[in-house]
């Protein structure tokens, strides 16, 4: 009977480790599925086009009147990412806490994600001067992708034990940004040779957009099939948004080092997002590059993002992850200090530049979810992701303002670019501050061998 025994848990422990690796295949889907979503509607092809359309419907004076209200027409597209911003972080927690109490992520997921595809899909029929509709479209998907990013990164924790999180973390980051980088070849195929293809500049670009919205949706059924919900502990009803983000945020107060580590995430992701957002206008502005090297570049970093964040994730678990995300800092601070000395009108330089980000870049952002993971008291995945997750995007305010604010003082994108080192800098004093083996002991979880 004992050896019976033993062969029967051995056979359970094969197949809950087949089970594991099945659910973690699929969890890499939905990062294939949605990351052509920030690639090639954000980062590329919206924010021209949508200024575009608000242009033309403007008056004489540059300015368009969206429910009465002046808004000059180059600014609209920004407006509609804040109002986004604001939508998510009023959602966000309410959705985090009731996916935790009910234990149904699944179907809370299926809906953000079928959500924020068909607002994208819909951006097809944005022609003409209806610039209203592609505002609802942008706000509708980038909240309904915010939400649908806590729901899936809330997802780690359950299946990958602590020894594997920096892999799978990272293998999900390749995922998405190879996703991102086919999907952005194939758009840019189109949208240079449109003429070849028999379409219009606008349709091409509405094609691209529109295009985004079926990958995300078709391949969002891959995660949906094998992701499993778990059961949850009954707890109180959620609270309305910003309640509930109050009730999170003392909840987290309990677990200070919890804290200590989203205060040095949201500083150094903070550089990590300007440089990202600002890098174009620094190239186009500063070293009077063409938008097709621009281009050219953005594709670059999505290809590099995949190498890096593999190669991250193997020295993880090599140093762990708490020295590989401050090597990555330093690579990041040494690669901003290069891209102010870089010459104007040379690309061959520029591309050097994306290069650096790239490799940084995935692995950075991969580890520092994998880490955090670590931090979250068992039973609060979606609720603490969500702070994390407003981390991530909604509090991204200070790199823009001081870039923008450097620029106006000195009259120099060079100076403005190396004002962002200061993130890098605080950020890796604050992450070398946090003692992450005792605060994931403080969250109620395993330590990991190596952390």
């Amino acid at each position: 009977m004992g050896t019976d025994t033993l062969r029967t848990g051995a056979a359970d422990g094969a197949d809950g480790a087949a089970e594991r690796r099945r659910e973690q295949r699929g969890w890499y889907f939905y990062d294939w599925a949605c990351s052509v979503y920030s690639t090639s509607v954000l980062t590329v092809f919206l924010g021209p086009y949508l200024t575009s359309v608000a242009e033309s419907a403007a008056g004489a004076d540059g300015y368009v009147h969206p429910l009465g209200v002046p808004v000059r027409a180059g600014s609209f597209f920004a407006y509609s990412v804040s109002l986004s911003v604001i939508v998510a972080v009023l959602v966000m927690p309410l959705v985090g806490a009731a996916a935790d109490r009910s234990g149904r992520k699944k179907p809370l997921l299926a809906a953000a994600a079928y959500t924020g595809a068909a607002a994208t899909t819909g951006m097809f029929f944005l022609d003409g001067d209806r610039y209203l509709l592609g505002g609802l479209l942008l706000v509708v998907a980038n909240a309904a992708q915010s939400v649908a990013t806590m729901l899936y990164n809330s997802y780690l924790p359950q299946i990958a034990p602590p020894e594997e999180r920096d892999a799978v973390s990272s293998r999900g980051w390749a995922f998405g940004y190879a996703a991102g980088s086919l999907v952005l070849v194939v758009n840019l195929v189109l949208y240079t040779g449109h003429d070849s293809f028999g379409l219009s500049e606008s349709a091409a670009v509405r094609i691209c957009l529109a295009s985004a919205g079926l990958w995300w949706g078709a391949f969002a059924l891959l995660p949906l099939r094998r992701l499993r919900d778990r059961r949850a502990v009954a707890r109180e009803a959620a609270l309305p948004g910003f309640r509930q983000l109050a009730v999170t945020v003392r909840d987290m107060r309990r677990r200070p080092l919890t804290l200590a580590f989203l205060l040095a995430y949201l500083v150094y992701n903070d550089g990590i997002q300007t440089v990202i957002s600002q890098a174009s206008i620094y190239g186009s502005e500063e070293l009077g590059l063409g938008q097709s090297t621009l281009i050219v570049a953005v594709l670059l970093v999505q290809v590099l993002a995949v190498v890096g964040a593999l190669a991250l994730g193997r020295l993880a678990r090599r140093y762990g992850a708490k020295r590989t995300i401050l090597g990555s800092l330093v690579a990041w601070t040494v690669t901003l200090a290069a891209g102010y000395f870089l010459p104007a009108g040379a690309p061959v330089w520029f591309f050097a530049l994306a290069a650096g980000i790239g490799l940084v870049l995935g692995g950075s952002q991969a580890l520092s979810r994998s880490l955090f993971s670590h931090l979250v008291p068992p039973g609060k995945e979606a609720e603490y992701f969500s702070a994390y997750e407003l981390s991530d995007r909604g509090m991204s305010w200070l790199g823009p303002l001081l870039f923008g604010l450097t620029y106006q003082l000195t009259g120099s994108y060079r100076d403005a670019i190396i004002s962002l080192v200061a993130f890098f800098v605080i950020g890796f004093v604050l992450l070398a501050r946090v003692p992450v083996r005792r605060a994931i002991g403080d969250a109620g979880n395993p330590v990991p061998e190596r952390i």
